[in-house]
């Protein structure tokens, strides 16, 4: 009976050391997560700072120093609320287009001539959750090498659909038409993030793809959860 009780006791020192064991490695595995998802998070801020730094510029060299003044200061409220946002927190999608209508209006001070910009979705779909700043990177990349690559007046439309237990995002927009087939330098860079943070976020329960759908026409594809805020 002694060594009955006995290997009782040793069984449950060694159920409880492993249950302890892997709770500290799932603890470890989120920290892990979280450190990853902070990091791509931030990844947004410099590529996004340095783009519009770009555009700035450019008022200034042709002498529109009134305009790079409301730049700078629509510059200043979107960095301001985009830095107090935490990385592991989803906002509700009329949120993140917020969001992006004050970095839209820092680009229509330079190209509000020639940026048509339109927003298709029902309204229901506005209360789906999505990551933080994650439609950034798809409308920036669409201003960079469609409006200013393009002469001409270039539309960029935004279209969110709930199908069954998916929430489906498109971001489509004009571009120059590439007689080599070749992808402009640095087109690459805010999309691949998008597709690293939805990796990380979802486990595989999200999907991205990006690419031209027709001869002067870019399109970003974002598909992942349906879930309510």
């Amino acid at each position: 009976m002694f060594f009955g009780w006995s290997c009782l006791f040793v069984s449950l020192i060694f159920s409880f050391e492993l249950h302890d064991r892997g709770r500290r490695l799932a603890a470890a595995r989120e920290e892990a997560l979280s450190a990853q998802m902070r990091a791509l998070r931030y990844q947004v801020n410099p590529h996004f700072l340095f783009n519009t730094l770009n555009s700035i510029a450019g008022l200034i060299e042709e002498g529109s120093a009134t305009r790079a003044e409301r730049m700078v200061l629509s510059l200043s409220t979107f960095l301001r609320a985009t830095l107090s946002l935490d990385p592991m927190h989803d906002v509700s999608l009329a949120d993140e287009l917020a969001l992006q209508e004050e970095y839209l209006q820092i680009e229509r001070e330079r190209f509000s001539d020639r940026m048509a910009f339109s927003i298709d979705m029902p309204e229901d779909v506005r209360s789906a959750l999505v990551p933080s700043l994650i439609l950034q990177p798809l409308i920036e990349n669409a201003i960079k090498h469609g409006v200013g690559a393009t002469v001409g007046k270039v539309e960029i439309a935004l279209r969110a659909r709930r199908e069954a237990n998916r929430l489906r995002v498109t971001v489509e927009n004009d571009m120059p038409i590439e007689d080599d087939g070749k992808k402009p330098a640095g087109m690459g860079v805010g999309l691949r993030n998008v597709a690293e943070r939805l990796h990380a976020r979802f486990q595989g329960d999200s999907s991205f793809s990006s690419g031209p759908v027709a001869p002067g026409r870019y399109r970003a594809f974002i598909e992942l959860p349906w879930r309510l805020a």
